[in-house]
């Protein structure tokens, strides 16, 4: 690290930190600490979403898994359609009931046991897979950059890894502590402005080493055309024999957990709530959904040209102990550290430190507010305003410790890749959920005992499924054969089984109990809302907002058109 990456790192703490600052002496209120007062622009509340959802386990593990598995794992970041749907379908739901979080709407449409079972999923899925994950993938950089740095304390030696997490999570937990949301929101635009540029220099950059003399379009052809020559390990589409990634498998459980992910989850749908009226929060999703479109393009390509390089003999990646596979995981720090020059590099630290505070502090905001919300003031209701601001603050600070204890644990069990791991355990958590909303919205026969079963069901079958996973399988306990097979089960495939599993139950719990009563339900419901504020949900649905669906449509379907047949 050059004096110039220091300067630019320390010119970015210094914004943060000044922004936090400023914000954090105007919160009045859980309606400003949680959803920034409610008078969000759709610029911020889509540069938010965005911002949230790209952490450093995004540009780290993207580039890993390009690396390693080439095009696989764009299925999951091509989902700015699901921005759409989040948009089109759940955000006049939402925006309409004047809910702070989504178990809170759940508790509207069923009942406070929904609420309770969301509120605890979420939390526990928050802790143990975006903070730890997270955090790990930023470590890993700072490991990568600064091997030499040290801290001793007490008897105990902090290596360049620990020092990089502490930091990071300590640091973003004080200014999501005293920011609140409008901190996080007020620093997302300028954050998203960082990653995007970050990514695509290093992009650039790398194109133009492959391309040589030629330059960076030539650097192109020659990523496509290494790649044409491992076309099965790299292709967008696998075949059903493939062992980790066929087609059918993808088409199950990604849009199970993109729906999931980017239409009821708290940590994204609370961007959209932030807004002052129904059509600027449709248009703040819509908005988040055109910056989803490019994370294909400066997160995973990055991996490819990493490989590509590696092959040429221009750079020399790391590779996993006693194999001759690349460490996927160290292929964007890899980068940095080896194709950047002093500055740049400084500016790309900048750019994983904004991806990694940015997609923190909003799990941190999210996690407080859920559990200040939907857990603590249904055990004690009726406190002040004050009382449950200050809540907020300590549960925040309560999920950044469990974050930091989580990490030894995330360290040892990531090794099959950061970003795959990820996925797969959502697809576990992700599918009731799923099933809920949408069985519930479209079907006013769903009642509280269907949600529920399903919900408290489909967890259950989904930490069953992981935790044999951790145990059984090839290379782990193989006997019994039945363990270990439900241990080898593809990931992909549980996700689906585990969704139909789920709307079994709600169905056939929901028609053995009586069906719930129509003015409970009124407005909740598809055709209900559309009866009461049909009007008034069209007019929000303008003619900005239409042109910018199209947009995002026609975006992504070129995408999966040209990456369907880059490699012939």
């Amino acid at each position: 690290m050059h004096w110039l990456d220091w300067i630019v790192i320390a010119l970015y703490f210094g914004v943060i930190g000044w922004v936090a600052w400023w914000y954090g002496r105007h919160q009045k209120d859980t309606t400003d600490y949680f959803l920034a007062g409610r008078n969000a622009g759709w610029v911020v509340i889509g540069a938010s979403i965005f911002t949230s959802n790209i952490g450093s386990e995004h540009i780290v593990g993207l580039a890993g898994q390009g690396a390693a598995t080439g095009m696989a794992m764009a299925h999951w970041e091509l989902h700015a359609w699901c921005l759409i749907v989040l948009g089109g379908l759940f955000v006049p739901f939402y925006y309409k009931a004047g809910v702070k979080t989504i178990p809170e709407f759940l508790e509207r449409r069923f009942s406070p046991r929904t609420r309770w079972i969301l509120s605890c999923v979420s939390l526990v899925a928050y802790v143990f897979t975006k903070v730890s994950v997270t955090v790990y993938a930023g470590a890993i950089v700072f490991q990568a950059l600064l091997p030499e740095i040290s801290l001793t304390l007490g008897g105990w030696t902090l290596n360049a890894f620990w020092i990089g997490a502490f930091t990071t999570v300590i640091v973003t937990g004080i200014y999501t502590v005293f920011g609140g949301m409008r901190a996080i929101m007020s620093t997302a635009t300028p954050q998203a402005v960082i990653i995007l540029f970050g990514s695509f220099v290093i992009t650039t950059i790398g194109l133009a080493k492959l391309g040589g003399d030629a330059g960076v379009f030539a650097g192109w052809g020659e990523l496509v055309s290494q790649c044409k020559g491992n076309a099965k390990q790299f292709a967008l589409w696998r075949p059903l024999s493939d062992p980790d990634f066929p087609w059918l498998g993808i088409l199950m459980a990604s849009p199970i957990v993109g729906l999931w992910y980017w239409c009821t989850d708290q940590y994204i749908v609370q961007r959209a709530l932030s807004a002052k009226d129904l059509a600027t929060a449709r248009r703040g999703a819509l908005f988040g959904g055109l910056l989803k479109v490019w994370p294909v393009l400066i997160f995973l390509i990055p991996g490819l040209i990493g490989w590509a390089l590696h092959q040429k003999g221009i750079i020399q990646l790391p590779l996993k102990p006693g194999t001759s596979a690349i460490d996927g995981d160290q292929v964007f720090p890899s980068l940095v550290k080896m194709l950047l020059p002093a500055g740049i590099r400084g500016l790309i630290v900048a750019c994983l430190l904004a991806a990694l505070m940015s997609s923190l502090a909003s799990l941190f905001n999210s996690s407080a507010s859920l559990f200040t919300v939907d857990i603590y003031e249904k055990l004690r209701p009726g406190q002040s305003e004050r009382h449950l601001l200050t809540v907020g603050r300590i549960a925040t600070t309560v999920v950044v410790v469990l974050g930091i204890i989580w990490i030894p644990v995330m360290a040892k069990i990531s090794g099959g890749g950061l970003y795959q791991y990820l996925q797969s355990v959502q697809g576990y958590l992700a599918p009731p959920i799923t099933a809920v909303f949408f069985l519930g919205l479209f079907w006013k026969r769903i009642n509280s005992a269907g949600a529920t079963w399903g919900l408290a069901g489909g967890f259950v079958l989904g930490m069953i499924k992981l935790t044999i996973q951790a145990r059984y399988g090839r290379g782990k306990i193989e006997d019994p054969a039945w363990l270990a097979w439900i241990g080898d089960f593809n990931f992909l495939y549980a996700t689906g089984f585990l969704f139909a599993v789920s709307a079994i139950i709600i169905i056939v719990a929901s028609y053995l109990t009586p069906p719930p009563e129509e003015a409970k339900i009124r407005g909740l419901t598809y055709g209900s809302i559309h009866a009461d504020a049909g009007e008034e949900i069209r007019r929000s649905w303008d003619t900005g907002n239409k042109l910018m669906a199209g947009l995002i449509g026609v975006l992504v379907l070129c995408l999966y058109l040209y990456f369907s047949f880059w490699l012939g």
